[in-house]
């Protein structure tokens, strides 16, 4: 873990912001295997504390679900960004769900993406825990996930370098 440190103190890295502010978990705590087994790619999550989320970093929305449960951003420095929200959420059919920009839109770190009314979700039965996922860390020489506690939207969640 020292080499990380080390890594990450000199270049600084690649910074991705809290999409929401809540309760940030390690991605091994989502009970969706997809998510939790890292099979679209390391990250972490957050128990949402809030409606709203916004763009982790500046770059371009690559892909927006119709259904608005999720939405894609690839930063400027070429990371791609999976935004969850909620399990299963796909079958709410964009119920609850308001959708802010689209795809191909150029977003500043913080620009609103979504919002979704995650207590009418938790009402529905579904479980609002919400994955951000790096899809191409592999693309990168280390990843780096904050300690899990209390993070507000825009603070810092994932570090890369490449």
């Amino acid at each position: 873990m020292k080499l990380f440190q080390g890594l990450f103190a000199k270049g600084g890295g690649i910074k991705i912001g809290a999409p929401v502010s809540g309760k940030l978990v390690s991605i091994k705590e989502v009970s969706d295997a997809t998510f939790s087994e890292e099979i679209l790619g390391k990250g972490a999550a957050i128990i949402p504390a809030d409606n709203r989320f916004y763009a982790p970093a500046d770059g371009t929305v690559t892909t927006i679900f119709p259904t608005g449960h999720a939405a894609a951003v690839t930063s400027d420095d070429g990371v791609e960004i999976l935004i969850h929200i909620g399990l299963d959420t796909v079958k709410l059919n964009g119920k609850f769900f308001t959708i802010h920009v689209s795809e191909g839109q150029r977003v500043k770190k913080g620009d609103l993406l979504l919002e979704a009314d995650i207590e009418a979700v938790k009402g529905e039965g579904y479980d609002i825990i919400t994955p951000i996922v790096i899809c191409n860390y592999t693309d990168f020489a280390a990843f780096e996930a904050a300690k899990p506690g209390t993070v507000s939207k825009g603070e810092e969640i994932i570090s890369l370098q490449k």
